[in-house]
């Protein structure tokens, strides 16, 4: 009777951490919201000045045309200020930004991660609000007119942009099942901010105010998740904005995306540790309830909870030979048949959705169970190596 019990509480959690979370969601926020329409509503006050920082390591294939992307931006250009920090490059990155001498160029020679690069930019930042963004990502022109449209709202501390994972029919394997991926956590990032906040943003593009920037531990891997959720525990609101996105293409190949998914994964767990005062929902109410329920499962216990599942399953059919189990046992066994088909057909860089899609899945699963590894490798230390990406189309 008892394993009978861990199964379905396994099972439960698997099942509200990928699709009873969004669904329990999406009806909440339709009864809160009922009939009113989301305003659409626009600052009628003088637009401020922003600083539009990139944090790049060895990015001379895209830097270029990131410049480009941002003087491109539809804002007003004596209030957008543009700040490369580039720490530890030793390609032709700085040559490059050093064309324009709009930019101002931060860089010292000695790489220390992320986090300590953003650190030693923001002291010279003077605008109030500044918005970072990766290198391989390119903007819609709205971005910054939506992104400071959307701090309107005062108790608006942090604002998150969309991420766009662009894949054509014929890409590798990992741009398609990234793709699918992010159009889920967009669809339910969106609900989040609208029942009350945003569960953290992705550096791709995001945006702060200035004066609630707190020095981020070099070791952090996800600066950009710590970052906003401090924000928020201090009682603000990190609103997600789907009208200003920014797009950049998916891993070069499984291999890559790997890399990246594990170290993500990694970054999770670290940061599950980190804020675990976020954990008391007697403090945090519906943050903590947000924040548990779309990140912390994800990150620690629903994995787990995958992968015991087939063991508990075989285990029950033998001792009970019960139909119901059997039948669960024959789904169970197809689904795997079917990620590991999903997973041969990956490393050919082949595609079909009914392969690839329960196998993403899985894949996502097991990073996490990796990621415990990785980030015992990379403790006190927030340097990683990047994962290659597919060339952005000229």
């Amino acid at each position: 009777m008892e394993i009978k019990i861990l199964f379905w509480a396994l099972l439960f959690i698997v099942f509200y951490t990928y699709l009873g979370y969004g669904i329990l969601l999406y009806l909440i926020v339709k009864m809160k919201e009922g009939t009113k329409k989301l305003s659409n509503s626009r600052m009628d006050k003088e637009p401020p000045h922003i600083t539009l920082l990139v944090a790049a390591y060895n990015e001379e294939d895209v830097a270029q045309e990131k410049i480009e992307n941002s003087l491109a931006l539809d804002y007003p250009k004596e209030k957008l200020h543009l700040m490369w920090v580039t720490d530890g490059s030793t390609d032709n990155t700085n040559a490059i930004i050093e064309r324009y001498p709009s930019i101002e160029l931060l860089h010292q020679e000695r790489r220390e991660g992320k986090s300590a690069a953003v650190n030693r930019a923001i002291p010279y930042i003077k605008t109030p609000i500044v918005v970072f963004s990766d290198a391989n990502a390119m903007l819609n022109r709205e971005a910054i007119n939506e992104i400071v449209n959307a701090f309107r709202d005062p108790i608006v501390g942090c604002v998150a942009g969309e991420k766009k994972v662009l894949y054509k029919e014929r890409d590798s394997a990992s741009s398609s099942g990234e793709g699918i991926y992010w159009k889920y956590e967009s669809f339910l990032k969106e609900l989040d901010s609208r029942l009350y906040s945003a569960v953290g943003a992705a550096g791709e593009l995001y945006a702060i105010r200035t004066e609630l920037y707190n020095n981020i531990e070099k070791s952090v891997l996800l600066d950009d998740f710590i970052l906003s959720m401090r924000i928020a525990m201090r009682g603000y609101k990190i609103k997600y904005c789907k009208n200003a996105y920014a797009t950049e293409y998916g891993a070069m190949d499984m291999k890559e995306e790997a890399k990246r998914k594990v170290r993500i994964s990694a970054g999770g767990i670290q940061s599950v540790i980190m804020l675990r005062a976020l954990l008391n929902i007697f403090k945090y109410r519906l943050l903590s309830f947000q924040y548990i329920s779309h990140r912390v499962l994800r990150w620690t216990i629903t994995p787990v909870a995958l992968f015991l599942l087939l063991p508990l399953n075989i285990a029950i059919v033998f001792l009970t030979e019960s139909p119901l189990y059997l039948f669960m046992l024959i789904i169970h066994l197809l689904f795997y048949f079917i990620s590991i088909t999903g997973y041969f057909l990956a490393e050919k860089n082949i595609k079909v959705k009914l392969f690839f899609i329960p196998y993403y899945f899985m894949f996502m699963n097991y990073s996490v169970i990796r990621g415990v590894g990785y980030l015992y490798k990379k403790r006190g230390s927030g340097v990683w190596e990047k994962s290659k990406r597919a060339k952005i189309a000229k």
